[in-house]
């Protein structure tokens, strides 16, 4: 695989840790062994065949199922055949968690699943230091070292006071919220989202005259009422003191809550999520919470595939594009 990948048998070496003859040796024997011809070799090139094409898929599934394997294994050795210690990010609604238990035990009924609730930037160190087996992150974040499951979309829209002008419209463009601060997540919870998100704001004119910071649902839910901010929030942000949720079908705002929600216009921003483990540690148990996850996520956020290819990761790691 690493030698299709390269094209050449110099670099594939160098990438495998291997000096280049062994790695030369074992590819002949493996073509004798499987009795094709996987690479032509010239001088100056390696070209691999079509039998090498047809087998290289294969290949791909082996070495995932391999590395499967030998996941497990370690959870054994290590004392963990019971246990997944896994992590979702704190703005998932109460039905999200629910749904997402409720998928997993079904497919593991006898797993301990060790749940916390924490930002990409305290899963990205938990598996850095090896205390976390799975989790469920914001993209753009640094992915290096790790495998992702796939990349889901939250549309936002935006929480407003009923009294501000915005809300009177049936869909805000990110422009008419000028004038109007922003309530963001603490910048260090995901650096990356957070530019990312204020360049979007800044590139379809709105640039806040300051950025408050928040994270619990009550405490945003005041810095909105008090101080005519706006926040981003997906559709299923509950509103309410007594937890109901606006409903985005009554043009007037709906009800008696003070506090209105509503969609952007050409939905510029959303969440981006995917399921992220380390490489080479995924197992029957990390697919399965990737799978509800995933299930959750579509069922009770109206969560849908990510239609682009943007990047899952900025360069410089984070900055605020203008």
């Amino acid at each position: 695989m690493a030698v299709a990948e390269e094209s050449h048998f110099g670099r594939a070496a160098a990438r495998l840790g291997i000096a280049q003859p062994p790695l030369s040796q074992r590819i002949r024997r493996l073509e004798r062994e499987l009795g094709v011809r996987l690479f032509e070799r010239t001088s100056r090139r390696v070209t691999i065949t079509e039998a090498g094409t047809l087998l290289l898929g294969e290949a791909r599934d082996l070495l995932a199922r391999s590395e499967s394997f030998l996941a497990t294994a370690r959870r054994i050795r290590d004392g963990e055949t019971g246990l997944l210690r896994a992590a979702l990010s704190p703005d998932l609604s109460g039905e999200t968690v629910a749904a997402l238990l409720a998928a997993f035990r079904e497919r593991h009924a006898g797993l301990e699943l060790e749940l916390h609730e924490l930002t990409t930037a305290e899963q990205l160190a938990g598996f850095a230091a090896h205390d976390l087996d799975v989790g469920l992150i914001h993209h753009p974040c640094d992915v290096t070292g790790l495998e992702l499951g796939p990349v889901l979309r939250r549309e936002l829209g935006v929480l407003l006071p009923r009294s501000a002008p915005p809300a009177a419209l049936p869909e805000v463009p990110l422009a008419a919220l000028a004038g109007h601060d922003l309530i963001l997540f603490p910048r260090a919870h995901a650096p990356a989202v957070y530019d990312d998100l204020l360049t979007t704001c800044a590139r379809h004119g709105y640039t806040p005259p300051a950025v408050r910071h928040g994270q619990g649902a009550s405490f945003v839910r005041g810095l909105v009422l008090s101080s005519g901010a706006v926040a981003p929030a997906p559709r299923d942000t509950r509103l309410a003191p007594g937890g109901g949720r606006h409903d985005p079908t009554d043009g007037a705002g709906g009800g008696k809550d003070a506090l209105v929600w509503r969609p952007l216009a050409g939905a510029p921003l959303a969440w981006r999520h995917s399921v992220a483990w380390p490489k080479g540690r995924g197992d029957a148990a990390v697919g399965a919470f990737a799978d509800a996850a995933a299930h959750a996520l579509r069922g009770t956020a109206e969560a849908t595939a990510e239609p682009a290819a943007r990047p899952l990761h900025l360069r410089p790691a984070s900055e605020f594009w203008l």
